[in-house]
Formats: structure tokens, C-alpha cells, sequence
């Protein structure tokens, strides 16, 4: 699933821009922050839902920047590794706040007989997720629907299809199997094409 949110490569930070911020050039500075803090403030808000909680990610995850440049070694862009801060600062947070009970996601998914056909009725399918993703009113119901997932279930899917993070980079942010990164993915991508069942169908949600 690639859409405008997905992470674009950027130009290759040179060595002379990174000595000026390592040294704390004030216009460097500005320049990175202007370059950067509007994508890093729309993920914040894509992994924490709330306004106020992503400005405060977007300044930790500056401040970590700028503590950390030296061991940045230029082997990835700097966007990447920028990228990869902003995702650990947005999880730090969200496990501060996990709920100690979440949903099952059981009810979300598609159900099956014993024959292993789907119990709903069959129709015909007018529009695809990757379709529905290209329509821009269609993308904000979408992230609403990615919402309503259950919290670990949302993380997975959000780091791995729309920010297209690898299998094994989410296992390492979220300290789980890759073999769970996938179960939960199946599990989270099933549950979302059911709740996308109404627009797939030209229906208005």
C-alpha cells in the first residue's frame, strides 16, 4: 500500500552539511527544521492520533537528532535514520499510555464455516484498497478505519503499509517475533478489508 505518506528518499547529506550541524551552525539548524518537521509532525500524528502529543514527539525527536548526529554515518539518508527516531520516540510514548486491556480484533475479521467460506454474503467487488488509496476522499475515511484497529494491531499495519518499514525493522521497534509481525499483519490487513467492504462496494460510509 504506497501512497503520499510512504517515506520519499531524499538527497544525501554531504559531509559539510553535517559538520556545520554537528557544530551547531544556527542556519543548518533552521534548514534541517524547516526541511523536515512537517513530515515528522504528520507521522507523530499517524502513530499517536493526537495533535498536542506529536509536537511533543517532534521535539524529543529533534533534540535526539541533534544529540545523536555523530553516530550517524551516512551509510542511509539522514531522512531514513531521522525517520527511524521519530518511530522510536512515537512508540516510547505510546507504551507509557498502553491500556492494560485492548480489544480482540476477533470481532473485526471476516467470519468462515467449516468449509472455510466466508459466512457473508458474496458480491461483487467494484474497487480495491490500493484504488480506494488513490482517491483522496477516500484515504481520510481510510485512516479513520485504520484507527478503529486494535492498538497492536494498528502499529503493525501502519509501520509496515504505509510507512513500508521491512518485516524485520518492525520485530526490532516493537521487540517482537517476525513470525508475530506477520500474524498480526495478516490479522490487521483481513479486519481492514472487511471494514472497507462498504466503500469496496461504492457504498458511502
Amino acid at each position: 500500500m504506497t501512497d503520499q505518506l510512504s517515506v520519499e528518499p531524499d538527497r544525501a547529506a554531504n559531509s559539510s552539511d553535517l559538520d556545520a550541524l554537528r557544530n551547531g551552525d544556527r542556519a543548518a539548524t533552521e534548514q534541517l527544521v524547516r526541511e523536515h518537521a512537517g513530515w515528522m509532525l504528520a507521522l507523530a500524528r499517524r502513530m499517536v492520533r493526537e495533535d498536542a502529543l506529536a509536537e511533543d514527539i517532534v521535539q524529543n525527536a529533534f533534540a535526539n537528532i541533534f544529540q545523536k548526529l555523530d553516530q550517524f554515518d551516512g551509510r542511509s539518508a539522514l531522512k531514513t535514520w531521522m525517520h527511524r527516531i521519530v518511530v522510536n520516540q512515537s512508540l516510547m510514548l505510546l507504551r507509557k499510555d498502553r491500556r492494560v486491556n485492548e480489544d480482540s480484533i476477533d470481532d473485526l475479521l471476516p467470519e468462515f464455516d467449516r468449509s472455510g467460506c466466508r459466512v457473508e454474503d458474496s458480491w461483487a467487488t467494484f474497487e480495491t484498497p490500493e484504488s480506494l488509496i488513490e482517491k483522496s476522499q477516500s484515504a481520510a475515511k481510510i485512516s479513520e478505519l485504520i484507527d478503529t484497529l486494535p492498538e497492536s494491531y494498528r502499529i503493525v499495519l501502519l509501520l509496515r503499509d504505509i510507512e513500508e518499514l521491512s518485516t524485520l525493522d518492525v520485530a526490532e521497534l516493537l521487540q517482537i517475533s517476525e513470525a508475530n509481525v506477520k500474524v498480526r499483519l495478516h490479522r490487521a490487513r483481513a479486519a481492514l478489508k472487511k471494514l472497507l467492504e462498504p466503500l469496496m462496494k461504492g457504498q458511502v460510509l
